[in-house]
């Protein structure tokens, strides 16, 4: 009979022990038998037109010689004639780029000969920010007077696109706000929550590039017509909602 308060002690050790893991168990059970929350998942795109208010331009100065010497030599000449121009119309240093500079043989081939050396290529290239619209074409008529013979693209934008993009934004939360309260009120449910938002890359479209006129001598008097058109700048925004 002495072990027998022994044996109830265990015993009563054991119950406690036992207890102390069902209780977790419990509330597992309890976690997983809980229903799913309702959820939402949507995309919007918020598009906003901009009129543009700077250009890019690149230009080049293309040039050819005997000798890789003589090539370089007359590009050099005339780029420093483009670049006097284009600090006289108003172009600051720091928006003027060297985009590349290239130096190639120019060959002839004949059928069953071996390319013959004819002489040599010079091609500097630059981009020019234009900050006042208005100065886009007299400026590329002052380049091209200065020696310019290649202009290889124009391309128009916004000094300040964050502002805009922040408008298209503004424009797709607001469009998925309401898609989300049509969809719930459709189902008999209301928005309880926003779960998470994520933004695609922003998108823009630009107008077409101008066609630049290469006038003739007597119609150099006036200025290039370039017409920069509207941008179209749009984010696409998706969200996942909480309905109850």
């Amino acid at each position: 009979m002495p072990s027998t308060p022994r044996l109830l002690k265990a015993s009563a050790a054991l119950a406690f022990a036992t207890g102390l893991f069902a209780a977790p168990m419990a509330f597992a059970a309890a976690d997983a038998a809980a229903p799913l929350p309702t959820t939402l998942s949507l995309s919007a795109t918020g598009e906003v037109s901009a009129t543009p208010d700077m250009a890019t331009i690149a230009f080049a100065v293309v040039t050819q010689g005997k000798t890789a010497s003589d090539a370089m030599k007359a590009n050099n000449a005339r780029m420093n004639a483009v670049m006097s121009a284009l600090k006289t119309a108003g172009i600051a240093a720091r928006d003027i780029r060297t985009s590349s500079l290239n130096l190639n043989p120019q060959y002839v081939y004949n059928n069953n000969q071996p390319p013959q050396l004819t002489g040599y290529e010079a091609r500097d290239q630059i981009t020019v920010r234009v900050n006042d619209l208005t100065q886009t074409g007299p400026v590329i008529d002052a380049v091209i007077k200065a020696g310019i013979n290649q202009v290889d693209q124009i391309t128009f934008g916004l000094k300040n696109d964050g502002a805009v993009l922040d408008q298209a934004r503004q424009q797709a939360v607001a469009t998925l706000q309401q898609r989300a309260q049509l969809y719930a009120t459709a189902a008999g449910l209301k928005v309880k929550r926003i779960l998470n938002i994520e933004e695609g890359s922003p998108m823009i479209v630009r107008p077409p590039v101008p066609m630049v006129r290469f006038a003739a001598a007597k119609a150099m008097d006036e200025s290039t017509p370039v017409s920069g058109g509207d941008l179209q700048e749009s984010v696409t925004v998706s969200a996942t909602f909480e309905l109850q």
